[in-house]
């Protein structure tokens, strides 16, 4: 009786901690991001600095940067995102796929839970300018 009520419970617990692992990864992601893309000078440079945050956010939480998404908005009356004095929302998204659920027939693809974090910052009324 004792062992049938075991592999559940370590099954739950594995796939809990998979799925928490994941949710601090975009959770981090997302602040991470928001901060570094708020505290750029410009475009060009919250482009490249957020693509190497992402990379090593990714690496470091194992995310699948093939099923991460980021959307970045500006709040307010902002006329293009982001700019001076404008706040800032980024929402990173992933999935876990449960573990030990086999490939076959797509099962894989159906067993997952979506993991979501956003994170808002005001962006630095520095931006535009040249350091």
């Amino acid at each position: 009786m004792g062992l049938i009520l075991l592999v559940p419970v370590v099954y739950l617990v594995v796939a809990l901690g998979a799925i928490q692992g994941q949710a601090l990864g975009v959770e981090t992601g997302a602040r991470q991001l928001a901060r570094t893309i708020a505290g750029s000078p410009d475009a060009a440079t919250a482009d490249a600095r957020a693509e190497r945050v992402l990379a090593a956010i990714s690496e470091e939480y194992g995310l699948d940067r093939g099923d991460v998404t980021v959307d970045v908005a500006c709040g307010g009356a902002a006329t293009t995102c982001p700019e001076a004095g404008a706040t800032l929302s980024v929402t990173v998204r992933t999935s876990v796929t449960l573990p030990l659920v086999p490939a076959l027939l797509g099962l894989d693809r159906l067993a997952r839970v979506p993991v979501e974090a956003t994170a808002v910052q005001k962006v630095s009324r520095f931006w535009g300018t040249t350091p």
